[in-house]
Parts: structure tokens; C-alpha cells; sequence
């Protein structure tokens, strides 16, 4: 029977088979099946339904009503609107207009294309604002706008995180240069909530272009975006007709952002709302307690004195550590993030480019206690290196790090950097793109952060690529990890004409652990009993977890400016 119910509904909704007769239809239950815009094949409605309407074949995303939407986003019974009726405006006096938005105002019971209000998600607070595709296709005009700046200013003034669901077409037309000056109003308005301290985290869907693109929709602290939703300034269809060329598979996807460096993940619909909530409970100020480890003695009750380390005898030369920090089976960063921090979730791009794989960061939480994680990563096998580019980071990948440390800042997030490199690529194209510039800029900016900031060489820590990564309050080294000005085999090249004397010139370079810290460059040594594999990073892991709660107390202590003011006092003197 269901098979028959089937092939009848079939004729229905496909033009490609002939339609049935009258006395077959009262047969078909009306709004039964569905026909899936992305394949083109029939679905059970329910089934759309109970998948997040998410078609069941393809798995192509259907354009979600705002409610719908709420009613995945918030925790059940919490969500109350705002500004549900808004006042018609039409600034042009535009022929038709009133006309317009009353039938679609008939139509979708919405006074305009977008619905905000405040919520739970996951017990998080927050401000929610969700934009309709069915209302004049989202098009911001004077209404919408307002609606975004009210919200965020409520949020501001309630000191909550702002979530808000893009998906529009742009400007709306009919309201000329006035739907324009909404993007300056609703950027105007998260500037001030982003100088408040307070998070906002943009959420992408099909399609996201035109105005609401180039203002609030790209503005976010964290952008997030559904897979292979349309995200663009100008649509492909103005694009193609502008450069008279066909544009490639995927682009201005969802999957083309990520990888250029634009948003942060991509996140299935049905993993969105426990993501937001992660996030938002990362940010939440109740999380921002005191931090306290256990037995954890500061360095202000010790007298202040440097840590005496226990590390045995070795008999290794300096070109032993160096073929030790290079091992493939020695951990990445990632490995450390894994162990020592919980609820890691990892974010991407420089907002500019690209997503470098040679740099891995995120938010996670030390004991409770939030944090921002970053880290140089190498990769594991021969695929993993080549995404990784071998740990060797681009432009991108230090201004993504920049980017995360900032937003670090913003939110009083301590940092930790994980610094693991031969050195920063020295590519045509990272020439191109500011390498240089890149690396400066770092240093320019971590000087001043005011957040405590760690940094822990677990490998290679080479040249100017790993500096830009360690301007920290304090350096730490593992015990079979190498820093230098350059690799062994380059300063043997350079000063003894003889890249073979490598050994030699690791020996004369001090670049161990032990020689850096009687040089007074590091801070800490983390002890490695056994050189470090991933069968043991437990053991290091425990020692680093140790030192780190004790690093926190120490500097979490300070002032912003006590803080800004050590880092520089540490570098000063060196």
C-alpha cells in the first residue's frame, strides 16, 4: 500500500511523470511527501522532520522558518521575543511596497525577517536573533536592522552573549541607500558590545550574501557556518555575468570559507545547538572563578626563586636532542592539547586568507578554568605533514595565532602556546603574502597582551618562527627539545662552509634545554625520564599539568599592567 501511495504522490510532485487522475487523489495525504530541492527525490515528510530537516537521501540542507529554528536553538519553554511587531516604514515611497510586505506579513505571520529575543541554550542565557528566508528572502531593510541593533544593545546592556542565524539575499532594494546604512548601524552596534567584553557568535546558513556578508553576519568572535551553505558579498549569478566565466565546484560554499580562513568551523545542524552551548559556557563569566589547584605553591610564597630541576646526568650531546626534538614518533601539539586541557574545541582561519594547517587553536578549559590553546603542529604521517606543511607556518598561520590571542584578550582568557617548528615557511608565496610582517606583528602584539601567556617548546623550536609563538611571560622547554636561531645544518652552512659539521655546530650554538636555562632564556624545564613517545606522554603530561596550575596561580594574581610589565621586563634584560 505504501509502495502504491508512493508511486501515486510521485506523479504529483514531478512534472517529468504524468499527473494522475482525479479519482486517484484523494488517496494522497496532503503534505505527506515532499520533494527534496537538492536531489530531486520524493521524502517522507516526518522523516525531513525528525532529521533536522535534513533530507534523509542526499543530505541537503532545507532553508529553516525562524521558529523552527528557535525550536532547535533554545532549551525548551525559555525563548522570549522581542520587538514582534515593528512599525512599516517605506523611505522612498517605492511603488507596490506596503503592498508587498502586508502579503507577506499575511503569509508568514511575521511582522519582518528576523525574530529575536532572549533564551537559553544548553542553560546558557543569551540574546537569539534568527532570520526568515521566506520574508522578501531576509533582505535587510530599516526593520531588520533595527531589530539586530536593539537586541545587541539589550545584550550589551545585560552583559550577554549575542547568537544570530544569518540568512538573507542582501540589501532590500526597495529601501534604497537607507537598508544600506543598516549594515554601518548593526557593525556600530556589536563594536560596542565587542568593547564591552561581551561574546558574539555569527551562525551562517543557505544563503548568507550581499550587505548582511559585508556587516554583521562576518563580525562575529566565533563564525560558524552550515555545511555547504552560500556565503558571499556578491551573488555567483552577478559574478559570473561580471567576469564572463563560470565559476568553479563549491566556491563561495561554506567548505570554500573554511578553507580560505573565513569562519571558524563548520557545524552539522545537528551538532549546532550542543556546539553553541560548549561555546557559551566557555564564555561565561560564572567560569571566570578564582582558578585553584590543589597543593600548587606560587612562585610569590616560594620567595620567588627559580625552580631547582631534579633532571638526571645525561650523557646525550647536543646533536642527540636535536635528532630527539625531530623524532617522528615525538608528540604534536595536539597530543598535549588532548592530555593536559578539557573540551577543546578547535577554531581556524586568519580572517584574511587561508586556514593554515601548520598552526592548531582553540578554546578549551584547564580544570574548569578557560583557556585559549595553540599550538605548531607537524603532523603524524607522510598526509598529515603535508597539510601540516611540516610545522613550518605561513602568514596566515601566525595571524591566525594573533587572531585567537586577541580574542584571548577580549574574553581575560590565559594563553598557552605549544611551539613545535623548523622554522616559518620560506615559500615564494609566503614572501608574497608578508611572512615577515607576519612574524613581526606578532611580537609587536604579544609584547603588550594582558593575559598571562605561556609558551613550552615540547620539540624544535626554530628561528623567528618560534619566537612568534613565544613571547610569553614565561618560556618553557622539554627536556629533549632544541631552540635556535637557525637549524644546526644552516649555521654549520653559513659559519664553517660545511653543512656536514651540523654536530659540531649544535654543540657550540647552546641550544638545550639545560644550556638555555643557565643562559637565563627559559624559565622551567619539563623533565623527560625517557624521551617522549606517545606511549608515555601521560608521564611528561602529569609534570606539565603540575607546572601549569602553578603557573596560573602565579600570574593570574597579577594586573593586566603587572602582567604586560613582566613580559617586558623578561625580554628587557635579555
Amino acid at each position: 500500500m505504501l509502495r502504491n501511495m508512493f508511486k501515486k504522490t510521485y506523479t504529483v510532485i514531478d512534472s517529468k511523470y504524468k499527473t494522475p487522475d482525479k479519482a486517484e487523489e484523494p488517496n494522497i495525504p496532503a503534505g505527506l511527501w515532499k520533494k527534496c530541492n537538492k536531489c530531486g527525490q520524493p521524502i517522507y515528510a516526518e522523516d525531513v522532520r525528525n532529521n533536522h530537516y535534513i533530507c534523509p537521501k542526499c543530505s541537503g540542507y532545507f532553508r529553516l522558518h525562524a521558529y523552527q529554528r528557535i525550536e532547535m536553538t533554545a532549551d525548551p519553554g525559555t525563548f522570549t521575543e522581542w520587538d514582534k511587531e515593528m512599525e512599516f516604514k517605506n523611505p522612498l515611497d517605492f511603488p507596490g511596497y506596503d503592498k508587498k510586505v502586508a502579503a507577506t506579513r499575511e503569509k508568514t505571520g511575521l511582522s519582518e525577517a528576523i525574530v529575536t529575543g532572549i533564551c537559553e541554550i544548553g542553560g546558557q542565557r543569551a540574546v537569539l536573533g534568527v532570520m526568515d528566508a521566506r520574508f522578501i528572502m531576509s533582505s535587510m531593510g530599516h526593520a531588520v536592522g533595527e531589530k539586530i541593533a536593539r537586541a545587541v544593545e539589550e545584550a550589551t546592556k545585560q552583559k550577554l552573549p549575542v547568537v544570530l542565524f544569518a540568512c538573507s539575499g542582501g540589501a532590500r532594494m526597495q529601501e534604497g541607500i537607507v537598508s544600506l546604512m543598516q549594515m554601518a548601524k548593526t557593525s556600530a552596534a556589536l563594536k560596542r558590545h565587542h568593547e564591552a567584553g561581551q561574546l558574539y557568535i555569527s551562525v551562517l546558513t543557505d544563503p548568507t550574501t550581499g550587505g548582511v556578508t559585508a556587516s554583521f553576519a562576518m563580525l562575529g568572535d566565533v563564525i560558524l557556518a552550515e555545511p555547504g551553505a552560500l556565503i558571499g558579498f556578491a551573488g555567483p549569478r552577478v559574478i559570473e555575468q561580471t567576469i564572463g566565466q563560470k565559476l568553479p565546484e563549491g566556491f563561495q560554499r561554506s567548505e570554500f570559507l573554511l578553507e580560505h580562513g573565513f569562519i571558524d568551523k563548520i557545524v552539522p545542524r545537528n551538532e549546532m545547538k550542543e556546539t553553541l552551548s560548549r561555546i557559551l559556557k566557555l564564555h561565561n563569566p560564572d567560569t571566570k572563578k578564582e582558578f585553584h589547584v590543589d597543593n600548587q605553591p606560587s612562585a610569590k610564597e616560594d620567595g620567588g626563586k627559580k625552580k631547582c630541576f631534579c633532571l638526571k646526568k645525561s650523557k646525550r650531546s647536543a646533536w642527540d636532542t636535536v635528532l630527539l626534538s625531530r623524532r617522528g614518533d615525538r608528540p604534536v601539539a595536539s597530543d598535549y592539547m588532548k592530555e593536559l586541557f578539557d573540551d577543546f574545541m578547535e577554531f581556524s582561519g586568519d580572517r584574511y586568507f587561508k586556514d593554515d594547517g601548520a598552526i592548531v587553536g582553540g578554546i578549551a578549559s584547564f580544570h574548569g578554568m578557560p583557556v585559549t590553546v595553540i599550538g605548531q603542529e607537524k603532523g603524524k604521517n607522510t598526509k598529515d605533514n603535508i597539510k601540516r606543511n611540516f610545522g613550518m607556518p605561513s602568514p596566515e598561520g601566525y595571524r591566525k595565532a594573533l587572531r585567537l590571542m586577541k580574542q584571548a584578550e577580549a574574553f581575560q582568557r590565559p594563553i598557552v602556546c605549544f611551539v613545535d617548528t623548523p622554522g616559518a615557511f620560506c615559500g615564494l608565496e609566503a614572501e608574497e603574502r608578508g611572512q615577515g610582517e607576519a612574524i613581526a606583528r606578532n611580537l609587536f602584539e604579544m609584547a603588550d597582551l594582558t593575559v598571562p601567556v605561556l609558551s613550552i617548546v615540547i620539540g624544535e623550536g626554530g628561528s623567528g618562527g618560534a619566537l612568534a609563538m613565544a613571547v610569553g611571560n614565561e618560556v618553557w622547554m622539554l627536556e629533549n627539545a632544541i631552540y635556535s636561531i637557525l637549524s644546526p645544518e644552516g649555521f654549520a652552512s653559513i659559519l664553517y662552509k660545511d653543512s656536514k659539521k651540523a654536530s659540531d655546530a649544535a654543540r657550540v650554538m647552546k641550544i638545550t634545554a639545560k644550556d638555555l636555562l643557565d643562559l637565563g632564556l627559559i624559565e622551567r624545564i619539563i623533565p623527560e625520564e625517557e624521551p617522549v613517545t606517545g606511549e608515555n606522554i601521560s608521564v611528561v603530561a602529569e609534570e606539565m599539568d603540575k607546572a601549569l596550575g602553578e603557573f596560573f596561580l602565579t600570574y593570574l594574581a597579577m594586573s593586566k599592567e603587572e602582567l604586560a610589565n613582566q613580559r617586558y621586563e623578561r625580554f628587557r634584560r635579555m
